[in-house]
């Protein structure tokens, strides 16, 4: 060939390295090229490198920290080359690691305690180590095995993420499965490893150590039904897991990743492990279905815990005051508060009877019903109540739904909220700023979208329906605002134009290329939005205001408006594109703006 002539072909400098007599490991990793040639499998060079004194030393610079007078190259760039030679999967080196237990002891004597543990090495250790459990698994697993104290290692820095990833590696929460994957997982069930991770939840622990050992219980549990995930569904597990979260009550970090823990072993809908044909096959014939149902005895040993988490929910002795654009929090609500009222939703996502007993009793529900009105902008905490409520609606027990409907007075508290849609100046937690104007709370499109699930449901369920049929302000409201309000919020009777839909994938290439007149529908969706935005027809003074109210409180500029027709043209049904509308500033105070704010475009 051509180019395979001496003469015309460039010489690659590593090739110019190894021509020498003598050269070292050095003058290769300072070669720019040589993550190339060893890419394109360089024998010469590959037969250099899998020589055990090569391979150590490359460990060494991926192990051992570089000297405080070393330069550069020192430290930065031999400890990533190495790194990225060993992750290039050439067998032959990988083999040489491998099946030599000297040098096996000498990757993994990172992990000991007498170490520095820089995130930049740890990056490398990583990224070598599961090279190594992807390629060389038996290999890798027989070592751990034989080596029992490299998991206590592991668990000692899983603060480190890098180091948590080999963890969430090693206990099978991925898509690579190999011969002896069932035994391996056995085995660690057998060892104390969830015992070590647990215990880090400990409130004692730093914060960023409780959040990765919660990450890697989560990522256990959502591999269920295996050994481990068994084990950490199991009473005693659970118990001791809530009693790391309600240890100390001050600690809102180890409260919030218990709490995630526990919440990830009720979620009903554990997604399989890995969606990869050859996996989802073995499980198939060896394991088990990707959906895994919730055991009773996960829950039963949450329940006695409830009456403690209600308590955290009181917030009145917290002094904490909190400024915000509208007035102040006092106190804010919290991530642990939150945390606890996603809890509460997720269990009675389970449906278990026992379960919904015991938050009746306890008086969980009223309790997370009424953090919804006193926190009239937390649009987290508003989704999370509306899962509440709506599980509630649509359980088999008579007693849930009587008690949601009759004794929380639900329908009642919404009605008299959407009356009067201005936060009160009542509201002991959330406060508006003086000398402005009252803001409008962010919950209306929360109790319109429930008011209408509520109307629904109550075609099929009995109790629901004779309670609507005795409450005359529901009639009224639903016959003339509810309705309205939905008439208003349906795009599809827009001026404007209505988005496209599944039915208009067969117009022709004509009408799909046809302009739209942006400023023209900037301008309709803007009135489209003012039209009876802080008011009612029985109001008169307020439909005035709205509509005398300037371009700064309602805006939807040109930009928006090509936001809006690229969707049109996209047509994509997978996708839904939210715009949001702001009112009374272009801060928007809440995610949850009110229905009639937002533009769904499928």
């Amino acid at each position: 060939m051509f180019w395979k002539l001496t003469s015309l072909s460039a010489s690659s400098p590593v090739e110019t390295i190894l021509d020498k007599e003598s050269f070292t490991l050095e003058e290769l990793l300072d070669e720019e090229e040589i993550i190339q040639e060893c890419k394109a499998l360089n024998s010469r060079l590959i037969n250099f490198l899998r020589d055990k004194a090569q391979v150590e030393q490359l460990l060494r610079y991926i192990v051992e920290e570089s000297p405080d007078d070393a330069d550069s190259k020192r430290a930065f760039k031999f400890p990533f080359i190495s790194c990225e030679i060993f992750t290039c999967e050439i067998d032959v080196i990988l083999k040489s690691l491998v099946e030599d237990d000297e040098l096996m002891d000498l990757l993994f004597s990172f992990l000991e305690p007498n170490r520095s543990h820089s995130a930049l090495l740890a990056g490398y250790f990583s990224k070598v180590v599961i090279c190594l459990m992807v390629r060389k698994t038996a290999a890798v697993m027989n070592y751990v095995k034989g080596n029992q104290n490299v998991l206590r290692r592991l668990v000692d820095l899983i603060g480190i993420t890098s180091i948590m990833e080999v963890l969430v590696r090693l206990v099978g929460a991925d898509d690579h499965v190999y011969p002896n994957f069932l035994d391996m997982m056995q085995w660690l069930a057998d060892s104390n490893l969830l015992e070590m991770i647990v215990d880090k939840l400990k409130p004692s622990s730093p914060a960023e150590v409780q959040a990765n050992a919660a990450e890697t219980l989560c990522a256990i549990s959502r591999n269920a039904p295996s050994a481990l995930a068994t084990q950490l569904s199991s009473s005693s597990f659970v118990a001791r897991i809530f009693g790391h979260a309600l240890e100390d009550s001050h600690s809102k970090s180890g409260l919030v990743h218990s709490l995630s823990v526990c919440t990830s072993l009720l979620d009903p809908r554990k997604p399989a492990a890995s969606s990869s044909s050859m996996f989802s096959s073995y499980r198939g014939q060896h394991m088990f279905e990707s959906h895994v149902p919730v055991s009773q005895e996960t829950i039963d040993a949450m329940l006695p815990k409830l009456s403690d988490l209600l308590k955290l929910l009181t917030v009145a002795s917290d002094s904490k005051v909190l400024p915000t654009t509208y007035g102040e929090l006092r106190p804010p609500l919290g991530k642990h508060r939150l945390k606890i009222v996603e809890f509460i939703a997720v269990l009675l996502r389970t449906g278990s009877e026992a379960a919904e007993k015991e938050l009746i009793s306890s008086g969980t529900i009223k309790r997370t019903l009424d953090l919804f009105f006193e926190y009239p902008y937390n649009n987290a905490l508003h989704h999370q109540v509306e899962s509440i409520i709506l599980s509630c609606l649509e359980s088999n027990s008579d007693l849930m739904v009587n008690y949601i409907v009759r004794e929380c007075n639900l329908i009642g508290k919404f009605l008299a909220s959407d009356r009067d849609s201005n936060l009160s100046s009542d509201s002991q937690h959330t406060v508006a700023a003086t000398g402005k104007k009252v803001p409008r709370v962010g919950y209306i499109g929360h109790v319109t979208r429930i008011l209408n699930k509520i109307g629904l449901l109550s075609n099929s369920n009995g109790k629901i329906k004779e309670y609507l049929q005795e409450n005359s302000e529901w009639s009224e409201w639903q016959g003339s605002v509810l309705q309205e309000r939905n008439t208003v919020e349906n795009v599809n009777r827009w001026g404007c134009g209505r988005p496209a839909t599944v039915q208009d994938r067969t117009r022709d290439s004509d009408e799909e290329d046809r302009d739209y007149d942006v400023a023209a529908l900037a301008n309709n969706l803007s009135q489209a939005f003012r039209y009876k935005m802080y008011g009612n027809d029985d109001n008169e003074e307020d439909h005035h205001n709205a509509l005398d109210r300037d371009d700064d409180d309602v805006y939807f500029d040109d930009e928006s408006a090509e936001v809006v027709i690229s969707s049109l043209r996209l047509g994509d049904d997978q996708a839904c594109l939210q715009i949001r509308i702001g009112s009374h500033s272009k801060t928007t105070h809440s995610a949850a703006r009110p229905l009639t704010q937002q533009v769904l475009i499928p």
